[in-house]
């Protein structure tokens, strides 16, 4: 049975092993241990009984915008719908405390046009998300994610 809520640090090796491909192959930025636990309460994980298989976080970069990042669904459970409730729970979550805009970059553009997303370019993106995320990149400053934002 497929359990979906907050994690706590205990949870952080877990999510550190899940997201380890789509790091090495530049999907996901790396995000270190002290880094995770900072920012702990952004994240929803999924857990089968015990195995984590999948987690997304809402970052909130502004008063009005948050960004939706580091989706991963494990391989094996792909294609059941858990990324669509990820996606489904930050935009919930990111109307309950009021936000105006989501944002992502991903490499999924139809998954989030499901939802509504809309294409943007980047030079549309703030500078803080550019300066604090983007750089840490292995494809900056050639970027290929696509640049999607909903208004909510």
């Amino acid at each position: 049975m497929l359990r979906y809520f907050k994690p706590t640090i205990k949870h952080i090796s877990d999510m550190q092993k899940l997201v380890l491909n789509d790091v090495e192959n530049g999907n996901i930025l790396v995000r270190s241990e002290s880094e995770m636990a900072t920012t702990i309460r952004s994240y929803t994980v999924v857990y089968d009984n015990d195995e984590l298989v999948g987690f997304v976080a809402l970052h909130i970069h502004s008063i009005t915008l948050a960004e939706i990042r580091s989706l991963v669904v494990k391989d094996t459970y792909r294609g059941k719908g858990i990324g669509k409730k990820l996606i489904q729970s930050c935009i919930t979550e990111g109307k309950n405390i009021e936000l105006e805009e989501l944002l992502v970059l991903t490499y999924k553009q139809s998954l989030f046009e499901k939802f509504s997303f809309e294409v943007i370019e980047k030079a549309s993106i703030p500078d803080t998300k550019i300066w604090a995320d983007c750089i840490k990149c292995k494809h900056f400053p050639i970027c290929d994610e696509i640049s999607l934002t909903l208004k909510i």
